[in-house]
């Protein structure tokens, strides 16, 4: 009768050991509330980030993107309505680009301003669009197709303000970034 009362215990206490240390992973894990990027080419890609800072526009970069990867540009709750992308393929010299224009380097970046880049010793460099309709999280996949580079944004059978996912960076219309509070219809903030 010892016997069985000891290790009734001793299963019990390896229960409590085991549901506590699951707790604690649970609740260990933060959320994932990221900006993130997916390579779904079959080359790498090098991409740039800019969006309104505290300090005012920011752009920075490189994030390297293997075939087939993500990788997190803004980790956290996305603050920002609109944030802005540049990326180029690496091996293949396409490039998923637009008309909001921020300054870039070849090195490792990070970058105040979006004026005078070229005055300033930085490159002039079209950044496109992404309208995250104020979610806290946001992927993109970046993919080739028949017409050329295209950006894929979350899933798609969502049913958000503009269902349309697949954007063309030729399209993009705007000359400069765009304030969080303003919209992309027509504005132009220079």
């Amino acid at each position: 009768m010892n016997s069985g009362t000891l290790l009734h215990a001793s299963r019990l206490g390896l229960t409590l050991i085991g549901a506590i240390g699951a707790s604690l992973a649970f609740f260990a894990t933060p959320a994932k509330a990221d900006l993130r990027i997916c390579n779904e080419t079959g080359n790498p890609v090098s991409v740039a980030l800019g969006y309104r800072a505290d300090r005012g526009w920011m752009s920075e970069g490189w994030w390297q993107a293997p075939p087939g990867d993500c990788r997190v540009l803004y980790q956290g709750t996305l603050e920002r309505r609109f944030y802005y992308i540049f990326a180029a393929d690496d091996v293949g010299g396409g490039a998923w680009d637009g008309t909001v224009f921020m300054c870039t380097r070849d090195e490792t970046f990070t970058i105040f301003g979006v004026e005078d880049c070229l005055a300033r010793g930085y490159e002039r460099t079209g950044f496109f669009e992404i309208d995250t309709q104020n979610r806290t999280d946001w992927t993109l996949q970046l993919t080739e197709n028949a017409d050329g580079p295209a950006v894929v944004g979350p899933d798609a059978s969502e049913d958000l303000e503009d269902p349309t996912f697949l954007v063309d960076p030729d399209d993009v219309t705007i000359d400069a970034p765009l304030d969080d509070s303003s919209t992309s219809e027509g504005t132009d903030t220079q």
